[in-house]
């Protein structure tokens, strides 16, 4: 996974957007060495400087963006900090949300690697919109209007519906066809190879400001295989 290439959305003098894989960290952690991180790689793709902007979690995938300048830098993290970069993701989440569509307002308190709902916490809100249901699941477009860490996988918990694969907020075991097609026999001497078996949680689009311009640009990525599969199972055997 990090030996390849990284697939480039978009890059200008400025900033350069990505297709994030799941499985790479964007900096060094317990399980990551730093020349195996996203940043390393894509700034030996590139052989230039990159600085962070913002970040999503390990094992989620879709739109990331980085600045190539510092001033650069200082012009998305403004826009980050005064809310004016919009997020979409896409989210599968566990059991039936009943409201169409809503508002989580509940706020995030982080500390050191801890992440928690608590009301000395920072002001965090996360709108979201039910796309479609099956009987164990949900899928979900959610939009939030801050960013806290980890906050669309806590919030979600938080309301009884972790995301369907969640080691830290829910279950960590994989979503297997098995567990929605009747009958389902493996073949004599295999394993089931399960039909998604990470964060089930995608970044979408982001939206911006270009720096150095007026002009707003959306930046999209398509849905990773895997949670494609496991959606086309879903709307098969699991409705």
């Amino acid at each position: 996974m990090t030996t390849k290439q990284i697939e480039i959305i978009y890059q200008d003098e400025n900033i350069v957007v990505v297709n994030k894989p799941s499985g790479v960290t964007i900096i060094p952690d317990q399980h990551t060495c730093e020349n195996k991180t996203l940043v390393e790689i894509l700034k030996k793709q590139l052989n230039q400087k990159i600085w962070i902007v913002h970040r999503i979690d390990r094992d989620a995938t879709g739109v990331l963006i980085f600045a190539k300048t510092l001033q650069a830098h200082r012009d998305i993290s403004m826009q980050f900090e005064n809310s004016k970069v919009h997020k979409k993701y896409i989210v599968l989440v566990s059991g039936a949300v009943e409201d169409d569509e809503g508002s989580i307002s509940k706020p995030i308190l982080i500390s050191s690697r801890d992440v928690s709902i608590d009301i000395t916490g920072k002001e965090s809100i996360t709108n979201f919109k039910v796309l479609e249901r099956f009987k164990s699941y949900t899928l979900v477009q959610a939009l939030p209007l801050t960013s806290r860490r980890h906050q669309i996988r806590i919030h979600f918990w938080s309301l009884g519906h972790p995301l369907a694969i969640d080691s830290e907020y829910g279950i960590s075991e994989p979503v297997l066809l098995s567990s929605l097609k009747r009958n389902y026999k493996t073949k004599v001497g295999e394993n089931e190879k399960p039909l998604i078996s990470r964060l089930t949680l995608h970044a979408a689009t982001l939206t911006l400001t270009l720096p150095g311009t007026n002009e707003e640009k959306t930046f999209e990525s398509s849905l990773p295989k895997d949670f494609e599969v496991t959606l086309k199972q879903l709307r098969k055997y699991g409705k």
